[in-house]
């Protein structure tokens, strides 16, 4: 399966399916088929933000994106507090700040497209996007490409954060769930096509009693699932679970139950036949790590138990 601590892709990524395209940051856009926004002033004819040559690592991409001025990122926004749409119809979160960063020092648009988790990697192999950044875990699998959602073709991965799994259960614990163990016989949520699913299946092997699962396309079904008491507990990445305890119901619906399961570096994911592109993001990474503009993202969404130091390729295993 596919991990994505990975997607473990946020605590309701409340992912949406909007398909029009919001100017965000200045720099940082939405799109749902890769639509731009109409012009504006200091922008292109074509709606594009002119791409800024004297960027730090603009000489850095390759001239395809130069050309285009833009890089286009698959992504699944819906998975609060990584990526997910604000009651602005603006995406925020975790992931959007620092692609906004990045975007400052390589010079060009960062503009997010929204799909679905688990056909995010076959479509940037396939063209469609030129990396994917939607809490992906880093794994071995994904790297070769022989993970359910990289079947076919694998991932270089610039890794900026580190997390794990972790069970949301209802505000109480009625079950009294706080390992994996605690899923034998329970209702278990989690999305599909993710780290978190994998686990899942992974514990329903050990269990004598079998966990009786339901694997959404969405976290926020997940999530649904468990506000609507269908679910025991939902299986998710940490920082969502945290930001759905807090957030959801006024912090009184949900609780995030145990400790951090399996903590794994989310990487941004490119093509392993766009190494200069790979290159130049890891850069820009390590170059907002440096001057401050990451701590400040990590402060902001309050994970800073997460952050990471450097930005490297292909750690996950």
């Amino acid at each position: 399966m596919t991990v994505r601590t990975t997607r473990r892709p946020a605590a309701a990524r409340s992912r949406i399916g909007t398909a029009g395209a919001v100017a965000v940051a200045g720099a940082l856009l939405l799109t749902g088929c890769g639509d731009q926004t109409e012009g504006t002033a200091g922008e292109s004819g074509d709606g594009k933000k002119a791409a800024d040559t004297g960027a730090p690592l603009y000489d850095e991409l390759p001239s395809s994106i130069q050309k285009a001025g833009t890089i286009k990122v698959g992504s699944d926004i819906a998975y609060a507090p990584v990526e997910f749409v604000d009651k602005d119809g603006k995406p925020a979160g975790i992931d959007p700040d620092l692609a906004a960063e990045l975007s400052k020092v390589l010079g060009v648009d960062l503009a997010f497209q929204n799909g679905t988790f688990d056909q995010l990697i076959l479509g940037m192999n396939s063209g469609r996007y030129d990396i994917v950044m939607s809490a992906v875990t880093d794994t071995e699998e994904r790297q070769k490409g022989v993970s359910e959602d990289a079947e076919g073709g694998g991932a270089d991965f610039v890794d900026y954060f580190r997390a794990g799994s972790a069970l949301l259960v209802a505000k109480g614990n009625p079950e009294k769930i706080t390992t994996l163990d605690d899923l034998c016989g329970k209702t278990v949520a989690a999305q599909r096509g993710t780290a978190n699913e994998a686990l899942v299946r992974e514990q329903n092997k050990k269990c004598g009693k079998k966990i009786d699962p339901f694997f959404a396309d969405k976290d926020t079904d997940s999530i649904t699932q468990l506000q609507n008491s269908r679910a025991d507990v939902v299986v998710t990445d940490y920082p969502v679970a945290a930001y759905n305890a807090k957030t959801f119901g006024g912090g009184e619906r949900f609780e995030v139950a145990g400790e951090q399961i399996d903590a794994a570096p989310y990487g941004i994911a490119v093509s392993k036949k766009n190494a200069k592109l790979r290159d130049a993001v890891q850069a820009a990474m390590n170059k907002i790590m440096k001057d401050g503009s990451y701590e400040k993202v990590m402060k902001k969404w309050d994970v800073t138990n997460g952050a990471l130091d450097e930005a490297t390729i292909n750690a996950g295993s």
